[in-house]
């Protein structure tokens, strides 16, 4: 029980919704905000450690080697760094989500959208191992709002 990922993500709000249409709604409705998705893949030709500092490098003009270092802190903070150098197609559901969510935190979004997680980490226990992973980040992100189905509010016990 003490262990800190049990804790609450106090920037973490989940989001029940009825359908796709409200889903869809409430992604129109937040165009600044930063969508992790299955419809948003990484790009397959290139590393989890390149798919996170490409961002970097476009979006805010950082050098490669400052890029570079700042993707691989996020990696070492979420103990992700054996997937550092491995392509899409190599990766696990959680390290290829792990990489969609760090290269949605690097770009400094006022709101991270975490679309229908169950698609994105099929047999895990997602809402877990997302307030793991929230928490771990928790001083690199404004909001993380996650966008499930009502249907699965059980799986969003205040263990989860």
């Amino acid at each position: 029980m003490n262990d800190s990922s049990e804790k609450p993500v106090a920037k973490k709000k989940v989001f029940l919704l009825q359908g796709d249409r409200q889903r869809r709604q409430l992604i129109e409705e937040h165009p600044q905000a930063i969508l992790v998705s299955e419809n948003l893949p990484l790009r397959a030709n290139l590393s989890v450690l390149e798919n996170i500092t490409v961002v970097l490098q476009f979006r805010t003009n950082t050098y490669i080697g400052e890029a570079n270092d700042t993707a691989w802190k996020l990696l070492t903070q979420v103990g992700q760094t054996g997937c550092a150098e491995q392509r899409d197609p190599d990766l696990s559901y959680e390290e290829r989500f792990v990489a969609k969510l760090l290269r949605a935190i690097v770009m400094s979004p006022p709101i991270i959208l975490i679309d229908r997680p169950a698609q994105l980490l099929p047999d895990t226990n997602y809402p877990f191992f997302l307030n793991k992973l929230l928490l771990a980040l928790d001083a690199h992100f404004e909001q993380c709002w996650i966008l499930d189905y009502a249907w699965n509010a059980p799986l969003y016990s205040s263990r989860a």
